[in-house]
Protein backbone atom coordinates (compact mmCIF):
# COMPACT_ATOMS: atom_id res chain seq x y z
CA UNK A 1 0.00 0.00 0.00
CA UNK A 2 1.11 3.78 -0.46
CA UNK A 3 2.29 5.28 2.17
CA UNK A 4 0.82 8.27 1.37
CA UNK A 5 -2.69 6.90 1.46
CA UNK A 6 -5.08 8.30 4.35
CA UNK A 7 -5.87 4.88 5.26
CA UNK A 8 -4.40 3.71 8.16
CA UNK A 9 -3.63 -0.37 7.91
CA UNK A 10 -2.42 -0.90 11.41
CA UNK A 11 -6.88 0.02 12.12
CA UNK A 12 -8.18 -0.67 9.30
CA UNK A 13 -9.64 -4.31 8.76
CA UNK A 14 -11.03 -6.37 5.67
CA UNK A 15 -14.24 -5.68 3.91
CA UNK A 16 -16.42 -8.78 4.25
CA UNK A 17 -19.23 -9.21 1.59
CA UNK A 18 -22.65 -9.08 2.85
CA UNK A 19 -21.97 -7.34 6.16
CA UNK A 20 -23.77 -4.47 6.49
CA UNK A 21 -22.66 -1.40 8.73
CA UNK A 22 -23.17 -1.38 12.33
CA UNK A 23 -25.07 1.81 12.25
CA UNK A 24 -27.38 0.25 9.71
CA UNK A 25 -27.75 -2.99 12.23
CA UNK A 26 -28.65 -0.28 15.40
CA UNK A 27 -31.38 2.01 13.40
CA UNK A 28 -33.26 -1.47 12.31
CA UNK A 29 -32.91 -2.56 15.82
CA UNK A 30 -34.72 0.31 17.23
CA UNK A 31 -37.43 1.22 14.36
CA UNK A 32 -40.38 -1.31 16.08
CA UNK A 33 -40.17 0.60 19.60
CA UNK A 34 -40.40 3.38 17.69
CA UNK A 35 -43.73 2.97 15.88
CA UNK A 36 -45.02 1.41 18.96
CA UNK A 37 -44.26 4.80 21.03
CA UNK A 38 -46.26 6.84 18.00
CA UNK A 39 -49.38 4.66 18.05
CA UNK A 40 -49.85 4.49 21.67
CA UNK A 41 -49.60 8.75 21.32
CA UNK A 42 -51.62 8.63 18.61
CA UNK A 43 -54.38 6.50 19.92
CA UNK A 44 -54.06 8.46 23.58
CA UNK A 45 -55.07 11.54 21.34
CA UNK A 46 -57.85 10.16 19.63
CA UNK A 47 -59.56 9.16 23.00
CA UNK A 48 -59.12 12.50 24.67
CA UNK A 49 -60.78 13.93 21.48
CA UNK A 50 -63.50 11.58 21.87
CA UNK A 51 -64.14 12.49 25.25
CA UNK A 52 -64.02 16.10 24.48
CA UNK A 53 -66.81 15.69 21.57
CA UNK A 54 -68.77 13.70 24.41
CA UNK A 55 -68.44 16.52 26.79
CA UNK A 56 -69.48 19.10 25.07
CA UNK A 57 -72.49 17.42 23.53
CA UNK A 58 -73.58 16.52 26.84
CA UNK A 59 -73.67 20.09 27.65
CA UNK A 60 -76.10 20.80 25.42
CA UNK A 61 -77.91 17.67 26.09
CA UNK A 62 -78.07 18.11 29.52
CA UNK A 63 -80.00 21.72 30.36
CA UNK A 64 -83.02 20.45 28.04
CA UNK A 65 -82.88 16.98 30.50
CA UNK A 66 -83.06 19.05 33.39
CA UNK A 67 -85.95 21.11 32.25
CA UNK A 68 -87.96 18.12 31.04
CA UNK A 69 -87.30 16.05 34.07
CA UNK A 70 -88.88 18.23 36.40
CA UNK A 71 -85.32 20.09 37.43
CA UNK A 72 -84.21 16.60 38.78
CA UNK A 73 -80.51 16.89 36.81
CA UNK A 74 -79.56 15.45 32.91
CA UNK A 75 -77.75 13.34 34.32
CA UNK A 76 -80.74 11.18 35.79
CA UNK A 77 -83.30 12.02 32.95
CA UNK A 78 -83.91 8.88 31.19
CA UNK A 79 -84.90 7.09 34.34
CA UNK A 80 -87.83 9.16 34.53
CA UNK A 81 -89.14 8.74 31.58
CA UNK A 82 -93.24 7.74 31.10
CA UNK A 83 -94.02 4.24 30.96
CA UNK A 84 -96.05 3.61 27.77
CA UNK A 85 -98.98 1.32 29.48
CA UNK A 86 -102.61 0.03 28.24
CA UNK A 87 -105.63 0.16 30.12
CA UNK A 88 -108.98 -1.05 30.70
CA UNK A 89 -112.11 0.38 32.43
CA UNK A 90 -113.64 -1.39 35.35
CA UNK A 91 -117.06 -2.27 34.25
CA UNK A 92 -120.56 -3.58 35.80
CA UNK A 93 -122.28 -7.15 34.17
CA UNK A 94 -123.29 -10.72 35.26
CA UNK A 95 -120.72 -13.12 36.15
CA UNK A 96 -121.74 -16.98 36.11
CA UNK A 97 -120.32 -18.76 38.27
CA UNK A 98 -118.68 -22.16 36.68
CA UNK A 99 -117.89 -25.11 38.23
CA UNK A 100 -114.93 -26.96 36.12
CA UNK A 101 -114.78 -30.74 35.50
CA UNK A 102 -113.33 -33.39 33.79
CA UNK A 103 -115.58 -35.65 31.69
CA UNK A 104 -115.91 -38.35 29.38
CA UNK A 105 -118.31 -38.84 26.59
CA UNK A 106 -120.75 -41.78 27.57
CA UNK A 107 -123.78 -43.05 25.45
CA UNK A 108 -126.86 -44.11 27.22
CA UNK A 109 -126.89 -47.24 25.51
CA UNK A 110 -124.09 -49.21 24.02
CA UNK A 111 -125.18 -52.95 22.63
CA UNK A 112 -123.16 -55.63 21.76
CA UNK A 113 -125.45 -58.07 19.43
CA UNK A 114 -125.55 -61.43 20.00
CA UNK A 115 -127.95 -63.89 18.46
CA UNK A 116 -130.15 -65.59 20.56
CA UNK A 117 -129.83 -69.05 18.48
CA UNK A 118 -127.30 -71.05 17.08
CA UNK A 119 -126.88 -71.69 13.12
CA UNK A 120 -124.99 -70.46 9.78
CA UNK A 121 -125.22 -66.73 9.54
CA UNK A 122 -126.30 -66.29 5.58
CA UNK A 123 -127.09 -62.79 5.25
CA UNK A 124 -125.37 -59.22 6.71
CA UNK A 125 -128.11 -56.50 6.23
CA UNK A 126 -125.98 -53.63 7.82
CA UNK A 127 -123.06 -51.50 6.29
CA UNK A 128 -120.27 -50.52 8.79
CA UNK A 129 -121.21 -46.91 10.70
CA UNK A 130 -124.80 -46.63 9.61
CA UNK A 131 -127.11 -45.04 11.65
CA UNK A 132 -129.91 -47.66 12.51
CA UNK A 133 -133.46 -47.47 13.90
CA UNK A 134 -134.77 -50.02 17.11
CA UNK A 135 -136.22 -52.83 15.06
CA UNK A 136 -134.22 -52.60 11.73
CA UNK A 137 -132.84 -56.06 10.54
CA UNK A 138 -129.27 -56.41 10.60
CA UNK A 139 -128.41 -60.16 9.98
CA UNK A 140 -129.75 -63.77 9.52
CA UNK A 141 -129.17 -66.87 10.10
CA UNK A 142 -130.49 -69.97 8.08
CA UNK A 143 -133.83 -70.90 9.67
CA UNK A 144 -134.38 -74.13 8.16
CA UNK A 145 -133.61 -76.71 10.62
CA UNK A 146 -136.24 -74.50 13.13
CA UNK A 147 -138.33 -74.56 10.07
CA UNK A 148 -138.19 -78.60 10.02
CA UNK A 149 -138.71 -79.01 13.64
CA UNK A 150 -141.74 -76.89 13.83
CA UNK A 151 -143.63 -78.71 11.30
CA UNK A 152 -142.54 -81.85 13.26
CA UNK A 153 -144.51 -80.11 16.72
CA UNK A 154 -147.30 -79.29 14.63
CA UNK A 155 -147.46 -82.37 13.54
CA UNK A 156 -147.46 -83.87 17.09
CA UNK A 157 -150.03 -81.05 18.35
CA UNK A 158 -152.64 -82.38 15.49
CA UNK A 159 -152.35 -85.82 16.78
CA UNK A 160 -152.78 -85.30 20.48
CA UNK A 161 -155.28 -82.91 19.90
CA UNK A 162 -157.42 -85.37 18.16
CA UNK A 163 -156.80 -87.89 21.27
CA UNK A 164 -158.06 -85.05 23.51
CA UNK A 165 -161.04 -84.87 21.10
CA UNK A 166 -162.04 -88.53 21.59
CA UNK A 167 -161.29 -88.93 25.01
CA UNK A 168 -164.03 -85.90 25.49
CA UNK A 169 -166.04 -87.72 23.54
CA UNK A 170 -165.50 -91.07 25.94
CA UNK A 171 -166.10 -88.95 28.98
CA UNK A 172 -169.36 -87.64 27.75
CA UNK A 173 -170.87 -90.88 26.76
CA UNK A 174 -169.84 -92.67 30.56
CA UNK A 175 -171.20 -89.44 32.21
CA UNK A 176 -174.50 -90.68 30.37
CA UNK A 177 -174.29 -94.23 30.96
CA UNK A 178 -173.43 -93.37 34.73
CA UNK A 179 -176.84 -91.60 34.80
CA UNK A 180 -178.80 -94.66 33.75
CA UNK A 181 -176.96 -96.62 36.00
CA UNK A 182 -175.29 -98.96 33.13
CA UNK A 183 -171.40 -98.06 34.04
CA UNK A 184 -169.74 -97.69 37.33
CA UNK A 185 -168.50 -94.23 38.48
CA UNK A 186 -165.22 -95.78 38.91
CA UNK A 187 -165.19 -96.27 35.25
CA UNK A 188 -166.40 -92.55 34.55
CA UNK A 189 -163.80 -91.28 37.13
CA UNK A 190 -160.85 -92.68 34.88
CA UNK A 191 -161.89 -91.44 31.97
CA UNK A 192 -161.91 -87.48 33.22
CA UNK A 193 -158.75 -87.84 34.41
CA UNK A 194 -157.79 -89.32 30.49
CA UNK A 195 -159.21 -86.19 29.70
CA UNK A 196 -157.48 -83.99 31.78
CA UNK A 197 -154.14 -85.71 30.46
CA UNK A 198 -154.42 -85.48 27.29
CA UNK A 199 -155.31 -81.61 27.73
CA UNK A 200 -152.09 -81.43 29.30
CA UNK A 201 -149.84 -83.34 26.18
CA UNK A 202 -151.95 -80.83 23.55
CA UNK A 203 -150.62 -77.86 25.98
CA UNK A 204 -146.78 -79.13 25.73
CA UNK A 205 -147.38 -79.41 21.80
CA UNK A 206 -148.66 -76.25 21.79
CA UNK A 207 -145.37 -75.20 23.77
CA UNK A 208 -143.00 -76.59 21.74
CA UNK A 209 -144.82 -75.08 18.32
CA UNK A 210 -144.39 -71.49 19.65
CA UNK A 211 -140.87 -71.85 21.04
CA UNK A 212 -139.97 -73.16 17.41
CA UNK A 213 -141.81 -69.95 15.80
CA UNK A 214 -139.86 -67.97 18.45
CA UNK A 215 -136.84 -69.91 16.87
CA UNK A 216 -137.51 -68.68 13.44
CA UNK A 217 -138.30 -65.11 14.38
CA UNK A 218 -134.74 -65.43 16.23
CA UNK A 219 -132.96 -65.73 12.95
CA UNK A 220 -133.68 -62.23 11.81
CA UNK A 221 -131.33 -60.15 14.19
CA UNK A 222 -132.69 -56.93 14.88
CA UNK A 223 -131.54 -53.71 16.49
CA UNK A 224 -132.64 -52.91 20.03
CA UNK A 225 -132.22 -49.00 19.97
CA UNK A 226 -131.44 -46.72 17.55
CA UNK A 227 -127.93 -45.77 17.10
CA UNK A 228 -124.89 -46.07 14.87
CA UNK A 229 -123.63 -49.43 14.50
CA UNK A 230 -119.72 -50.34 14.10
CA UNK A 231 -117.61 -52.51 12.25
CA UNK A 232 -118.73 -55.75 11.79
CA UNK A 233 -117.00 -58.40 13.86
CA UNK A 234 -118.07 -61.61 11.87
CA UNK A 235 -118.50 -62.30 8.65
CA UNK A 236 -121.44 -63.96 6.21
CA UNK A 237 -121.10 -68.02 6.33
CA UNK A 238 -119.46 -68.20 9.64
CA UNK A 239 -121.35 -70.83 12.03
CA UNK A 240 -123.01 -68.41 14.75
CA UNK A 241 -122.70 -69.72 18.55
CA UNK A 242 -126.28 -68.99 19.94
CA UNK A 243 -125.07 -65.75 23.06
CA UNK A 244 -121.43 -66.44 22.89
CA UNK A 245 -120.76 -64.52 19.14
CA UNK A 246 -120.81 -60.98 18.57
CA UNK A 247 -121.99 -59.41 15.09
CA UNK A 248 -121.51 -55.99 15.56
CA UNK A 249 -121.96 -53.19 18.15
CA UNK A 250 -124.85 -50.41 17.98
CA UNK A 251 -123.95 -47.14 20.14
CA UNK A 252 -126.91 -44.77 20.67
CA UNK A 253 -125.84 -41.08 20.03
CA UNK A 254 -129.24 -39.05 20.14
CA UNK A 255 -129.23 -37.94 22.80
CA UNK A 256 -125.81 -38.50 24.58
CA UNK A 257 -124.24 -38.23 28.04
CA UNK A 258 -121.08 -36.72 29.51
CA UNK A 259 -120.42 -38.38 32.70
CA UNK A 260 -117.70 -35.72 35.10
CA UNK A 261 -116.66 -34.98 37.97
CA UNK A 262 -116.72 -32.22 40.45
CA UNK A 263 -115.05 -31.85 44.22
CA UNK A 264 -116.82 -32.77 47.14
CA UNK A 265 -117.09 -29.44 48.62
CA UNK A 266 -119.46 -27.87 45.21
CA UNK A 267 -121.75 -30.72 45.92
CA UNK A 268 -123.80 -28.52 48.53
CA UNK A 269 -124.09 -25.88 45.92
CA UNK A 270 -124.78 -28.07 43.31
CA UNK A 271 -128.01 -29.95 45.38
CA UNK A 272 -129.08 -26.79 46.33
CA UNK A 273 -130.12 -25.46 42.35
CA UNK A 274 -130.99 -29.08 41.93
CA UNK A 275 -133.77 -29.21 44.93
CA UNK A 276 -135.11 -25.77 43.89
CA UNK A 277 -135.50 -27.64 40.32
CA UNK A 278 -133.61 -25.61 38.98
CA UNK A 279 -131.75 -26.28 34.87
CA UNK A 280 -128.76 -25.95 35.27
CA UNK A 281 -126.92 -26.19 31.35
CA UNK A 282 -123.68 -27.46 30.91
CA UNK A 283 -121.14 -26.77 28.51
CA UNK A 284 -118.58 -29.39 26.76
CA UNK A 285 -115.34 -28.00 26.05
CA UNK A 286 -112.36 -29.95 23.81
CA UNK A 287 -109.35 -31.19 25.46
CA UNK A 288 -107.48 -28.21 24.85
CA UNK A 289 -110.60 -25.87 26.68
CA UNK A 290 -110.43 -23.51 23.80
CA UNK A 291 -113.70 -24.81 22.06
CA UNK A 292 -116.72 -25.22 22.94
CA UNK A 293 -118.32 -28.13 21.43
CA UNK A 294 -121.68 -28.80 22.83
CA UNK A 295 -124.05 -26.98 25.18
CA UNK A 296 -126.64 -28.97 27.22
CA UNK A 297 -128.32 -29.88 30.79
CA UNK A 298 -127.66 -31.57 33.62
CA UNK A 299 -129.57 -34.88 34.27
CA UNK A 300 -128.54 -36.20 37.59
CA UNK A 301 -126.02 -36.70 40.55
CA UNK A 302 -124.67 -39.22 41.55
CA UNK A 303 -125.94 -40.89 44.80
CA UNK A 304 -122.31 -41.00 46.79
CA UNK A 305 -118.90 -39.41 47.14
CA UNK A 306 -115.85 -41.92 45.72
CA UNK A 307 -113.61 -41.57 49.01
CA UNK A 308 -110.70 -42.36 46.75
CA UNK A 309 -110.76 -39.10 45.22
CA UNK A 310 -113.15 -37.09 47.08
CA UNK A 311 -115.51 -36.00 43.63
CA UNK A 312 -118.71 -36.71 43.08
CA UNK A 313 -120.20 -37.69 39.53
CA UNK A 314 -122.20 -36.10 37.42
CA UNK A 315 -124.29 -36.70 34.07
CA UNK A 316 -125.18 -34.57 31.64
CA UNK A 317 -127.48 -34.92 28.49
CA UNK A 318 -126.66 -33.57 24.95
CA UNK A 319 -128.55 -33.60 21.97
CA UNK A 320 -126.02 -34.35 20.15
CA UNK A 321 -127.76 -33.43 16.61
CA UNK A 322 -124.76 -32.51 14.61
CA UNK A 323 -122.73 -35.66 16.33
CA UNK A 324 -119.70 -33.72 17.45
CA UNK A 325 -119.47 -35.77 20.38
CA UNK A 326 -118.09 -39.13 20.14
CA UNK A 327 -118.03 -42.02 22.46
CA UNK A 328 -115.50 -41.98 25.44
CA UNK A 329 -114.16 -38.77 24.35
CA UNK A 330 -112.18 -36.73 26.52
CA UNK A 331 -113.89 -33.14 27.24
CA UNK A 332 -113.65 -30.12 29.63
CA UNK A 333 -117.50 -29.92 31.25
CA UNK A 334 -118.62 -26.77 32.79
CA UNK A 335 -121.72 -26.52 34.57
CA UNK A 336 -122.62 -23.09 35.30
CA UNK A 337 -124.69 -23.00 39.06
CA UNK A 338 -125.61 -19.55 39.62
CA UNK A 339 -124.94 -16.06 38.02
CA UNK A 340 -123.92 -12.51 39.88
CA UNK A 341 -126.14 -9.97 38.95
CA UNK A 342 -124.47 -6.33 38.58
CA UNK A 343 -121.24 -7.01 39.85
CA UNK A 344 -118.07 -5.15 39.29
CA UNK A 345 -116.02 -7.29 36.47
CA UNK A 346 -112.26 -6.45 36.10
CA UNK A 347 -110.01 -7.89 32.85
CA UNK A 348 -107.50 -10.65 34.55
CA UNK A 349 -105.05 -9.33 32.42
CA UNK A 350 -104.33 -6.83 34.83
CA UNK A 351 -105.09 -8.96 38.38
CA UNK A 352 -101.29 -9.08 39.90
CA UNK A 353 -100.33 -10.80 42.88
CA UNK A 354 -97.67 -9.53 45.39
CA UNK A 355 -96.66 -9.13 49.12
CA UNK A 356 -100.22 -6.52 49.52
CA UNK A 357 -101.83 -10.23 47.98
CA UNK A 358 -104.16 -9.20 44.96
CA UNK A 359 -103.31 -6.02 43.83
CA UNK A 360 -104.03 -3.64 40.40
CA UNK A 361 -102.63 -0.42 39.09
CA UNK A 362 -104.78 2.27 39.48
CA UNK A 363 -104.42 5.45 37.06
CA UNK A 364 -104.35 8.25 39.23
CA UNK A 365 -105.43 10.54 35.98
CA UNK A 366 -103.80 10.37 33.36
CA UNK A 367 -99.86 10.25 33.91
CA UNK A 368 -99.31 8.40 37.39
CA UNK A 369 -100.20 4.99 38.49
CA UNK A 370 -100.92 3.82 42.35
CA UNK A 371 -101.45 0.20 43.70
CA UNK A 372 -104.61 -0.69 44.42
CA UNK A 373 -105.38 -4.01 46.67
CA UNK A 374 -108.34 -5.68 45.31
CA UNK A 375 -110.60 -8.30 46.44
CA UNK A 376 -111.33 -11.05 44.24
CA UNK A 377 -114.58 -13.61 43.56
CA UNK A 378 -116.13 -15.38 40.84
CA UNK A 379 -114.21 -15.81 37.47
CA UNK A 380 -114.80 -16.88 34.00
CA UNK A 381 -111.64 -16.94 32.85
CA UNK A 382 -111.50 -13.12 31.14
CA UNK A 383 -113.19 -11.54 33.51
CA UNK A 384 -113.06 -11.34 37.68
CA UNK A 385 -116.13 -10.27 40.03
CA UNK A 386 -114.07 -7.10 42.33
CA UNK A 387 -115.58 -8.04 45.86
CA UNK A 388 -113.78 -4.78 46.84
CA UNK A 389 -111.24 -2.15 46.29
CA UNK A 390 -112.49 -0.81 42.78
CA UNK A 391 -115.46 1.30 41.61
CA UNK A 392 -116.96 1.14 37.76
CA UNK A 393 -115.52 3.44 35.54
CA UNK A 394 -111.77 3.24 37.38
CA UNK A 395 -109.00 2.47 35.01
CA UNK A 396 -106.67 0.24 35.68
CA UNK A 397 -103.32 -1.03 33.94
CA UNK A 398 -103.73 -4.19 31.88
CA UNK A 399 -100.12 -3.80 29.78
CA UNK A 400 -96.60 -2.76 30.49
CA UNK A 401 -97.25 -3.40 34.34
CA UNK A 402 -93.60 -5.49 34.56
CA UNK A 403 -91.31 -2.06 35.16
CA UNK A 404 -94.34 0.09 37.56
CA UNK A 405 -94.08 1.16 40.59
CA UNK A 406 -96.40 3.16 43.20
CA UNK A 407 -96.75 6.79 41.93
CA UNK A 408 -94.58 5.70 38.13
CA UNK A 409 -94.86 8.48 35.12
CA UNK A 410 -96.98 6.82 32.53
CA UNK A 411 -98.47 7.25 29.30
CA UNK A 412 -100.96 5.56 27.44
CA UNK A 413 -100.53 4.42 24.43
CA UNK A 414 -103.22 5.18 21.41
CA UNK A 415 -104.30 1.31 21.05
CA UNK A 416 -104.79 1.37 24.91
CA UNK A 417 -107.15 4.52 24.88
CA UNK A 418 -109.24 3.60 21.46
CA UNK A 419 -109.71 0.36 23.08
CA UNK A 420 -110.84 1.76 26.43
CA UNK A 421 -113.61 4.10 25.07
CA UNK A 422 -111.05 7.43 25.44
CA UNK A 423 -109.92 9.89 23.12
CA UNK A 424 -108.30 8.70 20.26
CA UNK A 425 -106.47 11.25 18.89
CA UNK A 426 -102.41 10.73 19.56
CA UNK A 427 -101.07 10.96 23.11
CA UNK A 428 -97.74 11.96 23.04
CA UNK A 429 -95.48 12.87 26.52
CA UNK A 430 -95.21 16.55 27.14
CA UNK A 431 -91.68 16.31 29.02
CA UNK A 432 -93.24 15.78 32.88
CA UNK A 433 -95.14 12.40 32.60
CA UNK A 434 -98.06 13.86 31.73
CA UNK A 435 -100.10 12.37 28.88
CA UNK A 436 -100.96 15.78 26.36
CA UNK A 437 -103.17 14.67 23.37
CA UNK A 438 -102.19 16.38 20.05
CA UNK A 439 -98.69 17.49 21.49
CA UNK A 440 -96.41 19.54 19.22
CA UNK A 441 -94.03 18.34 17.03
CA UNK A 442 -91.08 19.70 19.31
CA UNK A 443 -92.27 18.00 22.47
CA UNK A 444 -91.53 14.68 20.81
CA UNK A 445 -88.22 15.76 19.83
CA UNK A 446 -87.44 17.05 23.15
CA UNK A 447 -88.45 14.55 24.47
CA UNK A 448 -86.19 11.72 22.08
CA UNK A 449 -83.50 14.23 23.06
CA UNK A 450 -83.51 13.60 26.44
CA UNK A 451 -83.60 9.71 26.11
CA UNK A 452 -80.77 9.91 23.74
CA UNK A 453 -78.75 12.40 26.65
CA UNK A 454 -79.35 9.32 29.37
CA UNK A 455 -78.54 7.17 26.59
CA UNK A 456 -75.22 8.83 26.54
CA UNK A 457 -75.08 9.01 30.11
CA UNK A 458 -75.03 5.63 30.97
CA UNK A 459 -72.70 4.68 28.00
CA UNK A 460 -69.84 7.27 29.55
CA UNK A 461 -70.37 5.70 32.56
CA UNK A 462 -70.35 1.79 30.84
CA UNK A 463 -66.74 3.32 29.62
Amino acid sequence: MNESSPIRTDTARAYQPGEAPARDVRRRRFRPIRWLVILVLVAGAGAIGHRWYEARTDKGAEPATAHKGGGRGGRHGGAEMPQAVGIAHVTTGDMPVILQGLGTVTPLATVTVKSQISGYLTQVKFREGQTVKAGDELAQIDSRPYEALLAQYQGQLARDQALLQNSKLDFQRYQTLNRQDSISKQNVDTQGALVKQNEGTVAADQALVDQQKLNIAYTHITSPVEGRVGLRQVDQGNYISAASTAIVVVTQLHPISVVFTLPEDDVARVMRQVRAGAKLTVRAYDRGDAHEIANGRLDTVDNQIDTTTGTVKLRALFDNADEELFPNQFVNAKLTVDTVRGATLVPNSSLLQGTPGTYVYLMDGDSKVTVRPIKTGETDGTSTVVASGLNPGDRVVTDGTDRLKDGAPVRITEGAQAAGGDKAAEAKPDGKGEVKPGAPADAAADSQGTAEGGRRHRRRQAQ
